[in-house]
């Protein structure tokens, strides 16, 4: 057999397990091998044997008990490279702009850094009066919506320790004075998916709303913020800003992999 024939097909037995492998993963579950045939649209006895090489290969594995089909480590082992090779801060800035364009509220992206939480970039919307908000602003965990979101679903020393800085500070609200009781305002935000604080905030005059972006571990990497003058926006769980808000966290977790149970 010539070079180019054997080219040829190496690449079409290439394409057939593909085939395969998309088939597998449309299903969204483990198959059997005649319901992957069929939607591979070619005959049993040819998909078993393109699963037999899948399997050696480790991106098919078969349950000895059931006989059933799925995606072997190997094929997860790449989706995970892949999910996690992507560029989160530059889909952030991307999603913040768009949602900035939603809503025309001033939006801003903030990440975790050793200090707590960071803003990397803003969003100008275009009109008269607006907030501005530093690029590089370290945060504060009790009275800003970013430190919140950050705290509730990041658990680690950092915040442990920011948090016993921030209540020797007598500036916090009645309510935020006791280790219980910013649990259970943390335990507030988790149950509702997002923080929208306007009282007591780290500006005079500013609020915001604030809803967690998680990887594809289901862990909190970003946050995606709406910040304004205060009484200038709706923060109640149906308005629009929140609602386009919590709509846009939702989008880019689930493009960075998450499958909507945060850790």
């Amino acid at each position: 057999m010539s070079e180019e024939l054997e080219g040829k097909h190496g690449v079409q037995s290439l394409e057939i397990g593909m085939s395969i492998l998309r088939a597998m993963v449309n299903g969204q579950r483990s198959m059997m091998l005649k319901d992957i045939a069929a939607a591979a649209d070619m005959p049993a006895s040819k998909a078993h044997r393109y699963l037999v090489s899948l399997i050696r290969a480790g991106l098919v594995e078969q349950d000895p008990l059931t006989s059933r089909y799925d995606l072997g480590g190997f094929a997860l082992n790449i989706g995970l490279v892949a999910i996690d090779r992507l560029d989160r801060v530059r889909l952030g800035l991307s999603e913040i702009a768009r949602l900035r364009d939603e809503i025309n509220e001033t939006t801003a992206l903030a990440v975790w850094s050793e200090n707590g939480p960071v803003i990397v970039r803003w969003e100008r919307p275009r009109r008269a009066i607006t907030v501005n908000v530093v690029t590089g602003t370290a945060l504060h965990i009790l009275n800003s919506a970013s430190g919140r979101i950050f705290a509730a679903w990041l658990k680690n020393d950092t915040v442990d320790r920011l948090i016993g800085q921030e209540l020797k500070n007598k500036k916090l609200p009645p309510h935020l004075q006791t280790r219980t009781q910013v649990e259970q305002m943390l335990a507030q935000v988790r149950q509702d998916g997002y923080c929208a604080l306007s009282d007591y905030y780290m500006a005079s005059g500013v609020e915001a709303v604030a809803a967690p972006v998680f990887n594809f571990r289901n862990e909190i990497t970003m946050g995606i913020v709406v910040v304004g003058v205060k009484g200038m926006f709706d923060m109640s769980p149906d308005s629009q800003v929140v609602s386009a808000l919590r709509r846009s966290a939702s989008a880019l977790s689930q493009r960075l992999g998450a499958t909507g149970h945060p850790a």
